[in-house]
């Protein structure tokens, strides 16, 4: 049932309500209070007290109300019990299909507050086909979470039943982008507890937030006001080179740059990138290397070799790093 048919129905409530008690002021000459009063009691059947019909035309208008009144009454609030309900089922069997749905996720990263920063990371993930959750406590954002057809649970990201609900135990990734860095410390927490393989990266924005952050297990903090302050100082310094970066990263384009594991089983471990045809074949530039031990190699030379477990920092066209995805991990 529409939001229009449960208004009108409740306008010709009103209009029989307004109608019965004109009647009793005309029939009885009561106050109009009175007869709302009367009409009231006759249309909820309560019965009769201190007034009651006192004429035979009262009687017989009161007779008509009852039959015309009441059971337009009673349709009115079985309609409204049925949207209720209905409603109600309707939410309850939506909310355990998005619960089967986030079960089935596996290598997803979970999004921890959707405010401005945690909308954009969910668009550019959701841009690139990588799964996600969301979670957030603010009821007023789940429409706009509906709408834009992403999971999410609602509730305190700190707490572990809601992480569990969003399947932390499964998850690639997590970012906590609460707007309290204090939250974002409780989430770090828990979520480092829950799952100790978890990449996770915290947003902390006040000074000295980071070391605690660090402390309580993310991998990476990020300060918004930070990133934003150097985006802008490299656009002053370098408008060409931030250009280029822009554009490397953005879906619309067909180069990215992208992170590369190299496998154990890989063709490429113990060749030199020379030897590699990284370049010459696929036409992909390695940027940067970084070792299993941590250290980054900026701009290696051709003579650098590869090893297990190096992380390869490469920029070129879609398809070849895709190319090169498959040469590293088989």
């Amino acid at each position: 049932m529409t939001l229009r048919r449960v208004l009108s129905l409740g306008g010709i409530l009103v209009v029989i309500v307004l109608l019965g008690s004109l009647g009793y002021v005309w029939l009885e000459g009561w106050s109009f209070f009175d007869s709302l009063y009367m009409t009231v009691i006759t249309l909820t059947t309560v019965g009769y007290g201190d007034f009651h019909p006192t004429t035979p035309a009262s009687r017989l208008y009161t007779m008509a109300l009852i039959l015309i009144g009441v059971g337009f009454m009673l349709y009115v609030i079985t309609s409204l019990a049925r949207v209720v309900v209905e409603g109600e089922i309707r939410e309850v069997l939506g909310r355990r299909k998005l619960l089967k749905q986030i079960k089935k996720l596996r290598d997803h990263y979970i999004i921890c507050g959707f405010g401005r920063i945690g909308e954009i990371i969910a668009r550019q993930l959701k841009e690139r086909g990588i799964p996600l959750v969301i979670v957030e406590n603010n009821p007023d954002l789940i429409p706009s979470l509906e709408e834009s057809g992403y999971y999410y649970i609602l509730g305190d990201a700190s707490k572990e039943e809601v992480l569990l609900e969003a399947g932390i135990e499964r998850a690639k990734g997590l970012v906590a982008v609460v707007s309290s860095d204090a939250n974002n410390v409780f989430i770090t927490l828990t979520a480092r507890s829950l799952n100790p393989n978890l990449f996770i990266v915290a947003r902390g924005a006040e000074p000295g937030s980071q070391q605690k952050l660090l402390r309580a297990g993310a991998d990476r903090v990020e300060s918004p006001y930070e990133l934003g302050g150097r985006k802008m100082a490299q656009t002053i310094l370098r408008p060409n080179v931030t250009t280029f970066i822009d554009l490397a990263m953005k879906e619309e384009v067909d180069l990215s740059m992208e992170e590369v594991m190299v496998a154990p089983t890989s063709p490429l471990v113990g060749l030199a990138l020379r030897d590699s045809g990284i370049r010459q074949k696929l036409n992909i530039i390695v940027v940067a290397i970084k070792r299993a031990s941590g250290e980054m190699l900026f701009n290696p030379s051709p003579g650098t070799q590869i090893f297990a477990g190096d992380t390869l920092i490469a920029l070129g066209m879609r398809q070849s790093l895709d190319e090169l995805e498959k040469m590293a991990g088989s």
